[in-house]
């Protein structure tokens, strides 16, 4: 049974039938329940009519029964053992015979003592399967006979055999026949997904451009196929996503090792003096440090890509953890002689993770510090708004141009004025990083800037309802 129901459709014909063949079971059985029903109340009907009739007809004097109408028992039906024959007898109450039908000839109708009075039952006459009735005679209060009265159920009983040969030979034929029926319905039906089967065959890691045709019926299978599709668009543009940022991550890996190498050549190449060995050396480290920062970060990206980040949201006081941004930049806003200025005075407190949010403003403050001419300035502003909190963070660099903020937080992108200016190092994950764990945080970020206008970022956290 699982080997022939294994296919799809064979399963939807199986269950169809199974229902089907339930429901017809209940309706041959009604059928031949109400036939049956319609036999014996026909049979019972006639009976009492009989029994009505020769009660009309006798009379009752000093025990003995005396039929009015003799002719009545020269009819037909109670002569002759053709088609639904009548069989009357009167008998004593010991089962004597006064007078019987002609029709039953030797034969004599038994009283049924296990039966009640004037009840209907089946039994037997010479092995021939009759219905039955014992009707008592009083003279003065006294029973002193019966009337018995019997008709053949043979031909009732035919047609109730041969009614239930041609529904057991009719049933499996039935079954059998709609279930090819609806089989070849199925298997029209579940067309489409052989479509999406034949589709999905042919889409592998290298071929992810393929879709499957969506049915004409805007039906169940219609929103399967278009929620495979959407799903092929999603894996098609994170294996997009993958293949840019192996080949980015490559790429730029690749130039500080060949930078390592380069130098260690040079190196090898004649003995130097102790001032070349160190200069290079501390040109290396730095470059091994270059290659350490953009693993690390290559590292946070992964892990927001994987999202296997766990995010514990907690109250958070914004002022100090902008403070502690400031401290941890210290020595290089000094050198840089940058002037920090801090537009609020009130506590702002906002509901986030303190370890992202932090990496947000580290990663924001370091864009800041990195892109900012020696002596400016660069200003955070903090304030409420109904259904949230804004800062902003607002520096004097190169600045961005308008056809590029929609593009800049994309991984290894760096602008063009960044570019120009091959003494600022950069790997161009700081803000694909920050705009990563605001999705995840629910922060909304957003920028406003121009070319040696300095670079305004925001960011929005929403107050939770």
């Amino acid at each position: 049974m699982m080997k022939f129901a294994g296919t799809l459709k064979n399963r939807i014909a199986f269950y169809f039938i199974l229902t089907t063949a339930i429901l017809v079971f209940v309706a041959f059985m009604a059928v031949y329940s109400i036939v049956k029903i319609s036999v014996y109340h026909d049979l019972d009907r006639d009976i009492q009519t009989e029994v009505k009739k020769h009660l009309s007809e006798i009379s009752v004097k000093q025990g003995i029964i005396t039929i009015e109408h003799e002719e009545e028992w020269r009819e037909r039906e109670h002569n002759t053992l053709d088609v639904n024959p009548v069989f009357i007898q009167f008998s004593d109450t010991l089962g004597k015979v006064f007078e019987k039908s002609p029709n039953l000839k030797k034969h004599t109708l038994r009283i049924h003592s296990e039966y009640e009075d004037k009840s209907l039952y089946d039994c037997q006459l010479e092995g021939n399967q009759i219905r039955q009735i014992q009707v008592p005679l009083y003279e003065k209060g006294k029973k002193i006979g019966y009337l018995i009265i019997a008709m053949s159920l043979v031909d009732g009983l035919s047609v109730l055999h041969n009614l239930f040969v041609i529904l057991v030979l009719a049933y499996p034929t039935i079954l059998l026949i709609l279930f090819l029926i609806a089989r070849s319905i199925a298997g029209r039906s579940i067309r489409p997904i052989q479509n999406v089967i034949s589709t999905a065959r042919m889409i592998t890691r290298d071929n992810l451009k393929s879709r499957i045709t969506p049915p004409a019926n805007r039906d169940e299978i219609f929103t399967l196929t278009e929620t495979i599709n959407a799903l092929l668009d999603r894996i098609e543009q994170a294996v997009e996503r993958e293949k840019q940022f192996t080949s980015d991550a490559s790429h730029e890996l690749r130039t500080p090792l060949a930078v390592i190498r380069g130098t260690l050549e040079v190196l090898q190449r004649k003995p130097r003096s102790v001032e070349e060995y160190n200069h290079k050396i501390t040109h290396c480290i730095a470059e091994v440090d270059r290659i350490n920062s953009m693993i690390e970060q290559l590292l946070v990206l992964a892990r927001l890509e994987n999202q296997k980040q766990s995010v514990t949201v907690e109250p958070l006081v914004l002022n100090e953890i902008i403070s502690s941004c400031w401290t941890h930049f210290d020595a290089k806003i000094m050198d840089k002689q940058i002037q920090i200025k801090e537009s609020f005075t009130d506590i702002f407190e906002v509901a986030s993770d303190r370890y992202f949010l932090t990496i947000i403003l580290h990663n924001l403050v370091s864009n800041a510090l990195k892109y900012s001419p020696a002596k400016s300035t660069i200003e955070v502003t903090i304030q409420s708004q109904f259904n949230g909190t804004l800062l902003c963070l607002k520096d004097q660099g190169m600045g961005i141009n308008p056809t590029e903020w929609a593009t800049v937080f994309q991984p290894f992108y760096r602008s063009k004025a960044a570019q120009d200016q091959p003494e600022i190092k950069g790997h161009g994950l700081g803000l694909s990083i920050v705009s990563r764990l605001c999705e995840l945080l629910g922060i909304q970020i957003s920028l406003d800037s121009k070319e040696r206008g300095g670079t305004s970022i925001f960011l929005f956290f929403p107050t939770e309802n």
